[in-house]
């Protein structure tokens, strides 16, 4: 049933952003009965929030033929006859939504390498600078501020403030600009943070330049961190909450 409707939604949503004169369709019509308000609130519900997801579905460079998909649109609504049967038009999404996931892998794929390389040739660079430390696993960080007070340990809660962007300067995460620290385990972030907040005194505050194989690794996370991506972080440790044994 999830994929019908899926499919179904899809279908509409090319209906609702391809029409080049869809505001002409009954336009002129008021809503004067409860059901007339009904129909144009589901109109705009289901128009608005799948056509907002249509990108997880169909890759940048496909290009859907609005005379066609309209024409087919016009002949099914009415129930005339269409060149593709209704029981055949699933397998044909179906095998159109598979290619279009191909294509989707087959890009973040392509971009993983090619973070992987930028990330390896920033790093290589950046350990030159002046404060700039390396570790064994291949964490960078540099002092900013150096607290005096205790180190967390892995088990061990922590309160943060914390900005973070990619190595182009994108932020994609700021609880500095949301003006609330984030609290979490030490144990209950990514490797790059872990192994960084075991060495920081509270009070302190570090600009950390993760590895993408000690941050999300092959996975995508979110909507700006792609594949393989290199990050940096300015990390300030406020409080700790020891772990009760």
């Amino acid at each position: 049933m999830k994929g019908k409707l899926l499919i179904a939604g899809l279908a509409a949503s090319f209906f609702v952003s391809s029409c080049g004169n869809v505001e002409t369709v009954g336009k002129d019509k008021e809503l004067k009965t409860k059901v007339d308000s009904v129909s144009y609130a589901f109109g705009v519900d289901v128009g608005s929030n799948i056509n907002r997801s249509l990108d997880a579905y169909v890759s940048e460079e496909t290009t859907i033929d609005k005379d066609l998909l309209i024409a087919a649109f016009a002949k099914a609504i009415k129930g005339e006859d269409t060149k593709i049967k209704a029981d055949e038009t699933m397998q044909v999404i179906r095998t159109f939504l598979e290619g279009e996931r191909t294509k989707k892998e087959a890009e973040m794929k392509k971009k993983g390498v090619e973070n992987l390389e930028k990330g390896k040739k920033f790093l290589e660079e950046n350990k030159k600078k002046e404060g700039v430390i390396t570790l064994e696993s291949g964490l960078q960080y540099q002092v900013l501020k150096e607290g005096k007070g205790e180190k967390p340990g892995l088990t061990d809660k922590v309160k943060c403030h914390y900005h973070g962007t990619l190595i182009d300067g994108t932020v994609f995460d700021s609880s500095v600009e949301r003006k609330e620290p984030m609290e979490f385990p030490v144990n209950g972030v990514i490797k790059g943070w872990t192994e960084a907040l075991q060495l920081m005194p509270v009070g302190s505050k570090w600009k950390l330049f993760v590895p993408a194989e000690l941050a999300y690794g092959e996975r995508q996370a979110g909507e700006k961190i792609l594949p393989n991506s290199t990050l940096i972080f300015e990390v300030e440790l406020l409080e700790v909450a020891k772990s009760k044994k």
